[in-house]
């Protein structure tokens, strides 16, 4: 898993708090649906990213490399 891929979920998480801190000075409540999403997006993929990380250590682990 690359930093950049890394990097780029942290961004749509963080956009998508802007998103909704917008939404919500606003009153806009799409808006803030949008930015809840992007984060959760944001989040799923860091968990997924984070899934592969260790999946890959226990192989390592395993194999000896």
């Amino acid at each position: 898993m690359g930093a950049g891929d890394k990097f780029r979920n942290k961004a749509e998480e963080v956009g998508g708090k802007v998103k909704e801190g917008y939404g919500e000075a606003t009153g806009d409540e799409e808006k803030r649906a949008e930015g809840r999403g992007e984060q959760t997006r944001g989040k799923a993929k860091q968990a997924g990213e984070k899934v592969k990380d260790a999946a890959k250590h226990a192989k390592d682990a395993i194999t000896g490399d």
